[in-house]
């Protein structure tokens, strides 16, 4: 396990060229951000830089991508992964580069050490701090790397409202949007805009919910046969496991949703001086943070909501 600090993470960027940067399975703002920022600092130091093509990545994050992805017979001297805590995070582009990634940066206290050198500081909220100290000693922060590496942080502290979030997190946000992009149309689009679609589908998981724990614990279910109904794509169900926490009373909700392929996707988000949400989801093969994390499993919808119950009362047995 050979982990380094910013500086030598610097240091690391600034010797080597032809970098490649993966991002994780179900691409969410902070993997994307931080790879676009990242790309976007590296090429103006004059490297040469690219990210690799995420087939799951939605239409809420292609714009930040756009003119970055790989192109045709590059071939990577470097390879970067980027908010990527485990193997099993890959996506399958990614794959055959599972053994060859030569810088992890990333925030998971789950992490495993899957890559030659390890930028891991686990008490950050979002990996797009990390990358911002990284890239800060690297090239000056223009407003394209700014709004992206904005991006990374406030999607993964649900724009300044989760527990995640502390004032190292506003300081960051601040420096970024000094940069000179403007703010308002980020978190109007990440923040304030629902399709309708979406609001159909918050209808029927709330006409499901099961509260348990006297209203203080909220599971929800969703189905394939509901997304069928709605005609819902991933645009339409992004960070939908936030919904389940806005709900009077709740401090931890769990989501699980069926995927096409026989299992169901394992949202945890918690109240960690109540319940430490890693740990539950570690019990069941994932990972993540104490407030939030993940995991999946094959089996019926039924079947992996008992397992959800049963690994949050072993925990809280501990």
């Amino acid at each position: 396990m050979n982990t380094i600090t910013t500086a030598q993470a610097a240091e690391f960027l600034q010797a080597r060229d032809g970098y490649l940067i993966l991002t994780h399975v179900r691409p969410d703002g902070d993997t994307i951000g931080c790879a676009a920022g990242l790309c976007r600092a590296l090429r103006q130091m004059g490297k040469t830089a690219y990210i690799l093509e995420n087939p799951e990545i939605t239409e809420l994050f292609t714009d930040y991508a756009e003119g970055l992805t790989i192109k045709s017979g590059f071939v990577a001297d470097t390879v970067i992964s980027v908010d990527i805590a485990a193997r099993s995070l890959f996506p399958d582009p990614a794959k055959p580069y599972l053994d060859r990634v030569d810088l992890a940066i990333d925030h998971h206290p789950s992490q495993e050490f899957f890559a030659k050198a390890t930028c891991l500081d686990s008490s950050k909220a979002a990996c797009g701090q990390i990358v911002y100290e990284i890239v800060r000693q690297l090239a000056p922060i223009t407003p394209d790397i700014g709004e992206a590496l904005y991006v990374a942080i406030s999607t993964d502290c649900g724009c300044f409202q989760y527990s995640n979030t502390d004032a190292d997190v506003h300081r960051t946000a601040a420096e970024l949007m000094e940069s000179g992009f403007d703010p308002y149309p980020v978190n109007r689009k990440f923040f304030r805009t629902k399709t309708f679609k979406r609001l159909k589908l918050e209808g029927l998981l709330t006409a499901g919910m099961e509260l348990r724990d006297g209203g203080q614990t909220a599971l929800v279910f969703l189905t394939r046969a509901m997304i069928d109904e709605v005609g819902a794509s991933e645009r339409d169900m992004d960070d939908i496991s936030a919904f389940v926490g806005q709900i009077e009373g709740v401090k931890n909700g769990v989501t699980l949703k069926e995927t096409t392929d026989g299992h169901v996707k394992i949202s945890l988000r918690t109240d960690p001086g109540d319940l430490n949400a890693s740990k539950v989801c570690a019990l069941l093969g994932g990972g993540g943070h104490a407030a939030a994390a993940g995991a999946m499993l094959e089996g019926s919808m039924e079947a992996v909501r008992r397992a959800v119950i049963d690994a949050m009362e072993q925990v809280r047995q501990e």
